[in-house]
């Protein structure tokens, strides 16, 4: 991507693979160089979510929202650790009462796990659907 009054690169560049496979080897496939400079690949993130805050930040947590009363940890470890390797659940409890608050975090190694899973909003967890964003930032 070039600056349209200097010419000059902007420093990226959009590359459009056929299927979501192809995306998944090249990431995968990490670290890449291009002209002997080791680059950053990330996943493009729709017009409608980019605009939103947090959106280009590279993060290994997730917030997920909106989980039973009765999800436990192995729950979500269960539901996420398809999409790559979990390093922790922390489900929220209140103090007092030892209740669950209706949401939790999970930390994974590789924050393209993170990209991977907030393209889809919504993830049905325990037969309820949950809501799931970058963070905490």
């Amino acid at each position: 991507m070039r600056d349209p009054q200097t010419k000059r690169s902007g420093g990226f560049a959009v590359v459009t693979y056929s299927c979501v496979e192809e995306v998944d080897a090249a990431m995968c496939a990490r670290t890449h160089k291009v002209d002997g400079r080791v680059v950053e690949p990330k996943r493009a993130v729709s017009r409608e979510d980019s605009v939103k805050p947090g959106a280009h930040l590279t993060v290994k947590k997730i917030f997920v929202g909106g989980i039973k009363e009765d999800t436990e940890e192995y729950s979500l470890r269960d539901y996420f650790e398809k999409y790559g390797k979990i390093e922790t659940v922390e489900v929220m409890e209140d103090r007092q009462s030892g209740k669950t608050r209706g949401f939790a975090f999970v930390t994974f190694d590789d924050h393209d796990t993170v990209d991977k899973i907030v393209a889809q909003k919504y993830h049905t967890i325990n037969g309820h659907n949950c809501e799931v964003k970058k963070g905490p930032f």
